[in-house]
C-alpha cells in the first residue's frame, strides 16, 4: 500500500487519510465534513468479519464509492464485493491510478483481472 500511496501522490491524487483497519476507517470518514470521492480497501481476508464490516462501512456511506485491493483472483469473494456495492476490483501488481480514472469517470466495473 506504500507503494500505491506514493505513486498516487505523485500523480496527482489527493490522499485525505490512510487507516490501517474498516473501523479505523470509519471513524476517520465520520469526522470529515466532506467525504472522498473514493474509498480504496486493502482487503485483509484472514480477518473473517471482513465482510461483515465491508457492509457495514457501505449501509453507513452508501454513496462512497469503494474500490477493492486483493491479492486474491477468486470469482466467489468478487461477486459478494459487488453485491455490497464495490465500484471495482483491483488485483495487487494492477494500475490503481486506472481503476481510479474508471470509477471517477464511469467506466464501470472491471474484470477479475483488475482491468
Amino acid at each position: 500500500m506504500d507503494l500505491i500511496h506514493d505513486d498516487l501522490v505523485s500523480s496527482g491524487v489527493d490522499i485525505v487519510f490512510r487507516s490501517n483497519n474498516v473501523s479505523d476507517g470509519k471513524n476517520q470518514l465520520s469526522s470529515l465534513i466532506k467525504l472522498p470521492d473514493i474509498c480504496i480497501i486493502d482487503l485483509d481476508f484472514f480477518d473473517k468479519g471482513i465482510m461483515k464490516q465491508l457492509r457495514e462501512l457501505k449501509s453507513h456511506y452508501p454513496t462512497l464509492k469503494l474500490i477493492a485491493h486483493s491479492d486474491m483472483d477468486n470469482q466467489k469473494i468478487i461477486k459478494k464485493l459487488w453485491e455490497i456495492g464495490f465500484s471495482k476490483y483491483v488485483l495487487i501488481g494492477n494500475d490503481m491510478k486506472k481503476a481510479i480514472d474508471g470509477v471517477v469517470n464511469g467506466y464501470g466495473k472491471c474484470n477479475l483481472t483488475g482491468n
